[in-house]
């Protein structure tokens, strides 16, 4: 288990931790057009495209060697990225396959976006449902990786959150932690609205 870091990299990315904040009160007693019916619906979308989105990082370890013990059984891929360090994989990557990953990830926002657009009649329902659909895809994300490689191994874990514009590097409780109050903002906004 690594030591515990207060602070992400660059330091900017530290200020995430307001998302929830600034989304709790852009939402405080305003009526919003967003119903519970529609965020679960976000939700179930969210859930699947995180683990899908887990499922194409750990081909993506293993297509680049990043991922031993992949070609046994699910049992030994787990025991064997154990040794899995997230943050040192980013320098072993090849710089192609990081041209791709970087599309990929301006690909997963657009795809969350789009959705929010979709789902949502004004631009404060839009954003909050960006908020909530991101929110579940992280979680799920992280759960998947989990489920399938067991990595993270704790919230400790050091992790590559983003490349865009530049790599965003934190310990996994970071982006939990964001998540976990950004969906409790969103919850806490949406039972204030007088229905």
């Amino acid at each position: 288990m690594e030591k515990f870091q207060l602070w992400a990299q660059p330091w900017w990315v530290n200020l995430l931790i307001l998302i929830p904040v600034i989304a709790f009160l852009s939402s405080w007693r305003k009526p919003l057009l967003l119903s519970w019916r529609r965020l679960i619906i976000i939700a179930i979308f969210a859930t699947g495209f995180g683990f899908a989105e887990a499922a194409v990082v750990v081909y993506l370890r293993a297509a680049v060697g990043l991922l031993p013990g992949y070609t046994g059984t699910l049992s030994e891929l787990q025991h064997a990225s154990e040794t899995y360090q997230q943050s040192k994989a980013i320098a072993q990557f090849p710089q192609s396959l990081l041209t791709i990953e970087v599309c990929r990830e301006a690909a997963t926002l657009l795809m969350l976006v789009s959705f929010a657009l979709l789902a949502a009649p004004r631009a404060r329902e839009r954003w909050l449902a960006f908020l909530w659909a991101f929110a579940i895809w992280d979680i799920t994300y992280y759960a998947g990786l989990w489920a399938t490689v067991r990595w993270p191994a704790s919230l400790a874990d050091l992790d590559v959150l983003f490349l865009i514009p530049v790599p965003w590097l934190a310990q996994v409780w970071f982006p939990f932690l964001v998540s976990v109050l950004t969906l409790g903002a969103v919850t806490l906004a949406k039972s204030n609205t007088v229905s």
